[in-house]
């Protein structure tokens, strides 16, 4: 099992907190330990992250001893072998300066070319390690190393929902319109995220997404009625 401290929060929480980088063995611990424990009737809440859980509890039924017992019990036995199949979420999206400002200045960065930056950016599937920020924006590992770049120096005020970017090793997208310094890559055409819908997002942690490369006339087409749109759903 990988090292990790038990570190409290307030008298209401605690902190298990993991190595400080980005890796799928701890989101995986992260996940399991969240799914034990909310069968705890003394839990009141959890919060996951890259390298942390933070877990509410209440202090009149637990006490934080008996709480840091029963979560190193629990991760002493938590069964770490991938059971079934994972979820693949495939997003259209559609790479080009009008919808993604920055494409040109990141495959600069990464000395390639527009069409070598889009086939590597398509490539793999990204595990969701956490939503966060806004309403359903995932936090994706698994990005190529050589299109890493750092957030710009000024955020921009307005970003459009759906615009797909880069900050650091991370790529992820903007379900809503919102402020953002990610350099922006292109734009999927779909509603990420619509509280009217009976589930308001495709995807959750855990899942992974898969960016498919489509082209303006097939953008438009999609935006043009967004709720036609079926998202594809494969199994890894």
């Amino acid at each position: 099992m990988l090292p990790y401290d038990l570190i409290p929060a307030s008298d209401q929480a605690l902190n298990v907190t993991f190595a400080n980088k980005i890796d799928p063995q701890i989101n995986l611990i992260i996940s399991r330990l969240a799914t034990k424990l909310k069968e705890c009737p003394e839990v009141t809440a959890l919060l996951p992250a890259f390298r942390t859980l933070t877990i509410f509890y209440q202090p009149l039924v637990t006490s934080l001893d008996q709480l840091k017992t029963l979560v190193t019990r629990t991760i002493d036995n938590l069964d770490l072998k991938q059971v079934g199949q994972t979820r693949i979420i495939h997003i259209p999206v559609c790479y080009t300066p009008e919808l993604g400002p920055d494409l040109q200045r990141v495959a600069e960065h990464a000395h390639l070319s527009v069409a070598d930056l889009i086939q590597r950016h398509t490539q793999p599937n990204y595990l969701i390690y956490m939503l966060g920020f806004l309403p359903g924006f995932a936090y994706l590992g698994g990005l190529d190393p050589h299109l890493a770049m750092s957030r710009l120096a000024t955020p921009r005020t307005k970003i459009a929902a759906g615009s797909v970017g880069i900050a650091g090793q991370q790529t992820g997208m903007y379900p809503v319109v919102s402020p953002g310094g990610w350099q922006l890559i292109g734009r999927t055409p779909i509603k990420l995220f619509d509280p009217q819908r009976e589930q308001p997002l495709f995807y959750q942690a855990g899942d992974y997404i898969h960016f498919d490369k489509i082209d303006r006339a097939s953008f438009d087409q999609i935006a043009a009625a967004p709720d036609d749109y079926r998202i594809q759903i494969t199994q890894g």
